[in-house]
């Protein structure tokens, strides 16, 4: 019986289980503080009692009857008496309470490591099955159609007898992106089905197991120190003696190995049969060519199998190297706690150990981790070098067979041709307006960029910026700065122009210090700071050199505590609409963007605030500012009080005057004259143009 063959699919309950043991554990500490406090004021007013009688006894007359003999015994044993019990508490705040202190803090890591490492693997586990899938299966359907788009215009082009060249090529390009985009899809999908049984056969009971025999330790050295609480406490007296017999009868009942026995049977998960990951055979019902989980091997794509299962074995030896220096660090690991173990001579010293045990188990579970990658790249190696060496020393086939396609197209008849444009235009919903609804903006001071400073006061820190726009800043020798990871919220990476090439490092995070290849330090602006004032390259492989921070630019940054949130107004295309308020008490609009976006989504959503900075007018809303330091990002506008303008002259229809129409209409054209000017279409009152609802 255990978390992981048990709780598979119980981790609200193993939250809630971590919160009330939690909440126990401050009740113990706070009676135990109260108990440190009585005591020493109970020794305090025994002691006192004890002087006071000294002084009066002074007073009185040198008479000594056997009496005061023994009224003076009395006394002095309640004065030892006071000194016993203030040394109790003394003793009981050192020991016990310390340590309960100690444990709680050691408590709350385990559970923020749990929920940190549960929330990780479940994420890397829906990217590996669910988001990398379905995105190779959209492009694998895309390529389909190109690749019968292009047989056609070959067949049309053998037909007229012109530009066969020319269409035979587009046609062998579609297909090679086909081939090569399947030999992705079937090695991602046998990934993504490794990675599944991988996650719940071994990795996530793994965790659970983690969990419980941390959850065991903490039980083990809450006993210790409860043991220790009734041996300091215990006194001789026979009243006293009986009660803390009670006391250590219940403390002894406390059996880590069994603690978890009822919570376990409340909270068993049900069964569920696991999903199986196939092959989506529908990709192929519009070609014949292709087969499910067979990787293809042809004129196309036999020259990238080859570099396929180069980059394969690199990264598979690469993850096979870091899996044996963190399997060495787990043994050596496991050899301290076992020294320092010996050493411990109250039971209660296991809460020393505590730390040092969690930092195995997380060990652990980077090994766990490492090991699922392993075997997810050995399998894909295995499977691209089944098929190279099945075709080893033979000429690669030929994908389509032209000539033979040019034979049958000669008995079809001509088909005309279809043009097909695309319009490209700027949309920027709501921004037209009348000058009655405008309101002022916000001014912001400058931030000194200093490593004592947070990462998002930092100048050359650009938050969660798109990869393209980041880009697009960089534009000379040295230029740098550092966003926000978009593919993999939660990780920084630093972009940098370096000999005509914009490049991306990710920040690596390891052992609480953040490093490239290096020297690793406790925050990013001091790595960032080592790297820009000493010139150390950030790789040794890349050579880059950090020579100019390039400054965000303060006029546009909001911090996402610069704005406080209200009523909801409505529901865009990337997220909720909301009311809200600055802190010098602007009433403004703010655009909110759902974190669970694709990038591209967010690219845009983006992309209306960069082309709102652009824009100055008064029958424009304006833009006052954008907060992309952290998840999610606000596009912060001008608020409309009448809300859209549409719906207000509908609802309003019966009251307006000609006159007030006439001023709404020259509003609104004043502001797209004004568009017009900076070549953007609005594309919201060109559609009402056309339809005759416009003014």
């Amino acid at each position: 019986m255990g978390f992981g063959g048990d709780l598979k699919y119980s981790h609200d309950a193993l939250l809630k289980l971590q919160d009330w043991e939690l909440r126990l554990l401050e009740t113990v500490k706070k009676f135990m503080v109260m108990r440190v406090k009585s005591d020493k004021e109970y020794a305090s007013t025994l002691q006192n009692l004890c002087n006071q009688v000294d002084k009066e006894s002074a007073c009185q007359l040198d008479y000594i009857s056997n009496v005061s003999k023994s009224w003076l015994l009395v006394v002095q044993q309640t004065e030892q008496l006071s000194k016993i019990m203030k040394t109790h508490a003394e003793d009981l705040n050192s020991g016990p309470l310390h340590r309960l202190t100690m444990m709680i803090k050691d408590k709350q890591q385990v559970k923020k490591s749990f929920v940190g490492v549960h929330q990780q693997i479940e994420a890397e586990m829906y990217k590996v099955t669910k988001t990398e899938l379905e995105k190779l299966k959209s492009s694998y359907r895309q390529l389909i159609k190109e690749v019968n788009s292009a047989k056609e215009k070959y067949k049309e082009a053998v037909a007229k007898g012109r530009e066969t060249e020319k269409a035979k090529d587009r046609c062998e390009k579609a297909t090679m992106k086909l081939h090569m985009l399947h030999n992705q899809y079937v090695l991602a999908l046998k990934g993504a089905q490794l990675h599944q049984h991988q996650y719940y056969d071994t990795t996530l009971p793994l965790l659970l197991d983690s969990l419980q025999k941390m959850q065991e330790e903490m039980i083990k050295a809450l006993k210790g120190i409860l043991d220790e609480y009734s041996e300091i406490t215990s006194l001789v007296t026979e009243e006293i003696v009986n009660v803390h017999k009670e006391i250590q009868t219940s403390v002894e009942q406390i059996d880590p190995n069994s603690e978890y026995n009822d919570f376990i049977d409340t909270h068993r998960s049900s069964e569920v049969v696991e999903q199986e990951i196939e092959f989506d055979t529908s990709l192929l019902e519009e070609n014949e060519n292709l087969q499910a989980n067979e990787i293809m091997w042809n004129n196309l794509t036999a020259e990238s199998l080859q570099v396929m299962l180069k980059t394969v074995i690199e990264e598979l030896m690469q993850t096979q190297q870091t899996l044996l220096s963190k399997e060495e660090l787990v043994l050596e690991l496991e050899k301290k706690i076992e020294e320092s173990s010996k050493t411990c001579e109250k039971k209660s010293d296991v809460v020393l150990l505590l730390s040092q045990k969690q930092a195995l188990e997380e060990l652990k579970q980077t090994v766990q981790q490492l090991r699922c990658s392993e075997a997810k790249f050995a399998a894909q190696k295995e499977l691209l070098e089944q098929k190279v060496q099945e075709n080893d020393g033979k000429e690669p086939p030929p994908v389509v067979n032209y000539e033979e396609d040019a034979r049958s197209v000669t008995s079809m008849d001509k088909k005309d041709k279809v043009s097909r444009f695309d319009t490209i235009r700027h949309s920027i919903a709501g921004i037209i307006r009348s000058p009655k609804s405008m309101l002022g903006s916000s001014s912001f001071f400058d931030v000194i960029s200093t490593t004592e400073k947070p990462l998002a006061e930092q100048d050359w820190y650009h938050g969660a910026i798109p990869r393209i726009e980041a880009q697009e800043l960089l534009k000379q020798q040295g230029d740098f700065l550092v966003r926000e990871s978009h593919g993999k919220p939660g990780e920084y990476v630093l972009s940098v122009f370096s000999d005509g090439q914009r490049r991306h490092f990710i920040i690596q995070y390891a052992d609480n210090q953040y490093r490239f290849e290096g020297t690793g330090f406790p925050t990013i602006p001091q790595l960032i700071e080592h790297h820009y004032t000493t010139k150390q390259v950030i790789t040794k492989k890349s050579g880059v050199v950090l020579l100019n921070p390039v400054v965000k630019d303060k006029k546009w940054v909001l911090n996402h505590e610069d704005v406080t949130l209200g009523e909801l107004l409505g529901k865009g295309n990337f997220g909720e609409v909301y009311k809200g308020t600055l802190k010098d008490k602007t009433t403004v609009a703010v655009k909110t963007c759902k974190e669970d976006l694709p990038q591209e989504l967010k690219i845009k959503f983006l992309s209306e605030a960069r082309i709102l900075k652009q824009y100055d007018h008064p029958n424009i809303v304006k833009l006052i500012g954008v907060c992309t330091q952290r998840q999610p990002i606000y596009i912060v506008m001008e608020l409309v009080p009448g809300g859209d303008f549409l719906s207000f002259l509908r609802k309003k229809k019966d009251e307006l005057k000609t006159k007030q129409l006439v001023k709404f209409s020259l509003d609104a054209a004043s502001g797209m004259a004004y568009l017009e000017s900076k070549n953007c279409i609005h594309s919201p009152l060109q559609e009402m143009s056309k339809s005759g609802a416009g003014l």
